[in-house]
């Protein structure tokens, strides 16, 4: 038993992995002896994960992560809890590691081009911009929990349904300025490419996402309103005090 806090990282990045299932091999020997739990999905794309330990046991993931070139400038979003908020470790071969793919349509890579990244302190005098339109891209339930005032809901029950809802609702003639923001920023990599590929002239997003912004800024300063969820058993995160 230990009374050291539980760490909690979640990560993403998008790049080439063409051995997929021998990362999946080496990460679940490096994470199963030190007692880590999370789910991280590994596909041809890239990898994206949350996983919580022990102080010692994320430094040496994250360590072991970077090592490899291809993620040697992996960032995290952390936190820390009392509790591990996850029951097990599970590392999964996915085809993407966050599902958009469109029946007809090229897929869409993020590896290769993205909107522009925006960071937390420039975040406010952007999205009150009134030539901005500011776009949530989670699903409804989510943006139920919280969103930034003034945004946009797609009203969509699945990532997969934002390409439909962006060819019914908008245009790049009359959008022609856009911000978009997700809980950590991975799905807005690839919505803001996806934006970019159907002629949109300017697609920006906030980088590191909600969970990003709630670190970095100040409550008394936030335009965000409301809870942001999490899929873990801490159900939502709001700015730390």
């Amino acid at each position: 038993m230990t009374d050291q806090p539980i760490a909690i990282a979640a990560f993403y990045k998008f790049v080439d992995v063409a051995d997929a299932e021998a990362l999946r091999a080496r990460m679940l020997a490096v994470c199963e002896p030190s007692g880590m739990r999370g789910t991280v999905l590994i596909a041809p794309e890239g990898i994206n994960g949350t996983v919580s330990g022990t102080p010692d046991a994320m430094r040496h993931l994250l360590a072991w992560l970077r090592a490899d070139p291809r993620f040697a400038d992996l960032e995290t979003k952390d936190a820390t809890a009392d509790t591990h908020p996850f029951k097990r470790m599970k590392i999964k071969l996915k085809p993407e590691i966050i599902t958009f793919a469109q029946p007809g349509e090229p897929a869409i890579d993020p590896v290769h081009g993205t909107g522009t990244y925006v960071q937390p302190a420039d975040w406010n005098a952007l999205i009150t911009d009134p030539t901005v339109l500011v776009i949530d891209t989670r699903n409804s339930f989510e943006v139920a929990s919280g969103t930034f005032k003034g945004a946009l809901d797609p009203q969509t029950k699945s990532f997969g349904e934002f390409p439909d809802f962006a060819k019914t609702e908008l245009d790049p003639a009359r959008h022609t300025k856009i911000a978009m923001f997700c809980t950590g920023g991975i799905r807005c990599e690839k919505a803001s490419a996806y934006l970019l590929s159907k002629g949109f002239p300017e697609v920006y997003h906030l980088k590191g996402g909600i969970l990003n912004y709630l670190e970095k800024i100040p409550a008394k300063d936030s335009l965000w309103q409301g809870e942001c969820v999490v899929f873990d058993e801490r159900g939502g995160v709001r700015h730390k005090q």
